[in-house]
């Protein structure tokens, strides 16, 4: 099935952007209508690309776009394939998931640099899953990439060749297809599993969208959880993809066997007194989520979970084995994010090379997974002296 157009009213409903930041839509991107924010706009400014995460859309980069258009670049942030009011995306568990996967979505990425009348961006940025879209983009087509800016998700390079015999496995970040590691998860005294092997699942979208608690309770358990307000999120480095190692993550990561992710997040939903001090995410701010999701659902967004596990689609990122990112790259995350170490071994690959050219790991104070959000000041000062030093302008 494909999405219906859109209306022609660009925004999220009654939603109030930041002054300065506009909705549009763009047409003939790569089959999609793209809804996008945007500020800075005006000829001769460098672009600035900013890609979301899940389950997110160009509403999270809402408080760092008007200090980046200040920095004198034209700052837009697409909803992505499979997500919001871009049109164009095939729904449904039974769909290619070529377009979901990581060549897919560049290819977004590089229509949409084009269909907004540039020829490059001084700098493509990705939060979350938008993270890997951002490196691939930045690795595959450097000429229009011109650096990137890698958040929450770190970014170990493409996936390698395998061993004789061995298969094609999963993309680096992706847990291991093979090696029984969901067997051995399961066999904990506290069974388990990993949540990316959930998403995968054909159960994933139903149980979130028709949550028991409600989609809106469910979407503010879900971030409150992954954020710094929750105490339990006190990251540190595993050693190996190991069950046991992974059964330190906490369960929205490494989930109890017999539970969904509403069921999961349900125990941590935060008071009526914590909802109202939350400043970084108010009731409005998650109405924007919470109404696009009760419209599209999530299968548009856990397709790219299932391509990043999807053998022919590793085994076609398999062709960059070995290959870095040349162009300027940093790492942001906040410091009580458990993104930084979901993957083990992605943050030290990234560094030493999966990103040729890296100018520093940033820890953000007071923030946890969602830190363009939790603390926009910050991310947006760090991402420009990041782009002064890149020199990409």
């Amino acid at each position: 099935m494909t999405q219906a157009p859109a209306p022609d009213a660009a925004g999220y409903g009654g939603a109030s952007l930041p002054a300065g930041v506009t909705a549009r839509f763009v047409e003939g991107v790569n089959g999609l209508r793209m809804h996008v924010l945007e500020a800075g706009g005006g000829a001769g400014r460098p672009l600035l690309l900013l890609l979301h995460g899940f389950p997110e859309l160009a509403w999270s980069w809402r408080k760092v776009m008007p200090a980046l258009a200040e920095g004198g670049f034209h700052v837009v942030a697409p909803d992505q394939r499979g997500y919001g009011l871009t049109t164009g995306w095939a729904d449904g568990y039974d769909t290619d998931l070529r377009p979901f996967g990581m060549l897919g979505l560049v290819r977004d990425a590089v229509g949409l640099v084009a269909a907004l009348g540039h020829d490059r961006a001084a700098a493509v940025i990705g939060h979350d899953f938008g993270s890997p879209v951002a490196a691939w983009a930045a690795l595959l087509r450097p000429d229009i990439f011109r650096a990137a800016a890698l958040m929450s998700a770190p970014f170990g390079g493409p996936p390698d060749l395998p061993e004789a015999g061995r298969g094609a496995g999963a993309a680096v970040g992706a847990p291991p297809s093979g090696g029984g590691l969901a067997e051995a998860l399961a066999d904990l005294p506290q069974p388990r599993k990993h949540y990316q092997h959930y998403y995968a699942t054909r159960d994933a979208d139903a149980d979130m969208r028709n949550a028991p608690q409600g989609l809106h309770a469910f979407l503010r358990a879900y971030y409150h959880v992954k954020s710094a307000d929750w105490p339990g999120n006190q990251p540190h480095a595993l050693a190996d993809w190991s069950a046991v190692e992974l059964a330190q993550l906490p369960t929205y990561y490494v989930m109890d066997l017999a539970r969904t992710m509403a069921e999961t997040v349900a125990p941590q939903m935060p008071s009526p007194a914590q909802v109202a001090a939350c400043t970084w995410l108010t009731e409005a701010d998650l109405a924007v989520y919470a109404e696009c999701f009760a419209a599209t659902g999530f299968q548009g967004g856990l397709n790219w979970y299932r391509a990043a596990q999807a053998p022919a689609i590793v085994t076609e990122q398999q062709l960059f084995a070995g290959r870095g990112i040349e162009v300027p790259a940093c790492y942001i995350a906040g410091a009580a994010d458990w993104g930084i170490y979901q993957s083990p071994g992605a943050l030290e690959r990234m560094e030493q090379a999966g990103c040729r050219r890296f100018l520093g790991r940033h820890l953000v104070p007071n923030a946890g997974h969602w830190v363009q959000q939790e603390q926009p000041d910050a991310t947006a000062r760090l991402l420009l002296a990041f782009l002064a030093e890149a020199g990409t302008a």
